[in-house]
């Protein structure tokens, strides 16, 4: 499927968190008064400006308070509502079982486009998909096979093999102990993506700078590592503690989680550290979205869900709406490294420059990145 972009540039949107809603039957699609009202099943529904326009959103387990995907996608759908003028409607998922009844709910409510979050909703929402042609479809964090010819299906995707590849440089650069970590949720394309592009950028900076730093975590010649045990790993944030407390007992003096809510475990190893563990978060600006742990989160790799969630909105809206995949690059700003916050100062402008270049040597393709979960 050819690719283009549904923008140039990314500005990220601040993250809000929502109360969690439980998860069942369909919601009421009645009339709207333009304050969210919660519906038999959980699930919210709210108007403003009188259109008649409805846009919807069903999350993974993480739901919509989960300081990283879930939330930034979110943010999308918040801000269409406020800047459109269009009704909205929302339900969290608990379990994988809930999402085929969640996103028929969505259908049922009169939606008419319902976007998905993480690449685990994929099989529901092409089926959906495949059996209401009349309403658009918006998944985000998967390009499937299997929904090529649907035209009413659109993939909303991250190359964050390239902002992660920087997050693997900066972190080669910065370590003191010569180790860092990362692990995952689980061995998903849309985790493993973030992992084989650290492992790389710590692999280049080894190459260019003849150091020996050492990845622990995650093996890309392998695509194998650490990651959160079950049951529901993005979800058990003790598990991933235990994990982060893992790589740091190895040396690890900054850990890179990729897993979601459960990544705060990670940044709980990294506070309770005393100042020698730094974290980098991914998805979102963990200084904004997990604004207590700022302190311990030197970066962030984010992609911008919000925006794409927005555009893809706002094009079904204007009648616009195409099966095109966006993926976000570092060309146009769909992710890439969050401001450095409260580490900025011991960053040295040396390092600073140096990522400008690793960045622009990666858009102009003199640095190539091999991670097989790239976006295709």
């Amino acid at each position: 499927m050819k690719k283009k972009s549904l923008l140039t540039g990314v500005a990220a949107f601040a993250a809000l968190a929502l109360t969690l809603s439980a998860c069942a039957e369909a919601p009421d699609a009645g009339t709207t008064t333009g304050a969210t009202t919660t519906a038999a099943g959980g699930a919210s529904t709210t108007a403003a400006g009188g259109s008649d326009f409805k846009a919807c959103m069903v999350s993974d387990s993480g739901g919509f308070d989960d300081k990283s995907f879930n939330q930034t996608s979110h943010d999308g759908l918040k801000k269409a509502k406020a800047d459109l003028g269009i009704q909205t409607a929302e339900i969290e998922s608990a379990d994988t079982k809930d999402f085929t009844v969640n996103i028929d709910s969505m259908v049922k409510a009169n939606c008419n486009i319902v976007v998905t979050v993480g690449f685990l909703l994929s099989d529901a929402t092409i089926a959906a998909a495949k059996a209401n042609p009349n309403v658009k479809f918006a998944i985000v964090d998967d390009n499937p096979a299997a929904a090529k010819g649907l035209t009413n299906f659109k993939p909303l995707v991250f190359n964050t093999a390239e902002s992660s590849f920087m997050a693997g440089y900066y972190a080669a650069a910065t370590t003191k102990t010569g180790k860092v970590g990362t692990f995952g949720g689980m061995k998903i394309p849309t985790v493993t993506i973030f992992m084989d592009g650290f492992a790389q950028g710590v692999a280049y900076y080894n190459q260019t700078k003849g150091k020996n730093v050492q990845v622990l975590g995650w093996d890309a010649a392998k695509q194998d590592g650490q990651f959160v045990p079950e049951p529901k790993p993005f979800d058990n944030i003790a598990g991933g503690k235990t994990t982060a407390q893992n790589l740091v007992s190895q040396g690890a003096d900054i850990i890179f989680p990729v897993a979601g809510p459960a990544g705060q475990g990670g940044l709980q190893v990294a506070k309770e550290s005393g100042g020698k563990v730094q974290a980098i978060w991914v998805d979102t600006d963990g200084c904004v979205s997990a604004a207590e742990y700022c302190s311990i989160i030197s970066t962030s790799v984010y992609k911008g869900m919000d925006v794409s969630v927005f555009e893809a909105i706002k094009a079904a809206k204007e009648g616009t709406f195409d099966s095109t995949a966006y993926v976000g690059t570092l060309a146009n700003g769909g992710t890439g490294l969050a401001p450095f916050h409260e580490f900025d100062s011991k960053v040295p402008a040396e390092l600073k420059t140096e990522l400008d270049k690793v960045k622009q040597d990666i858009i102009d393709g003199k640095i190539k990145i091999t991670s097989v979960s790239q976006p295709k």
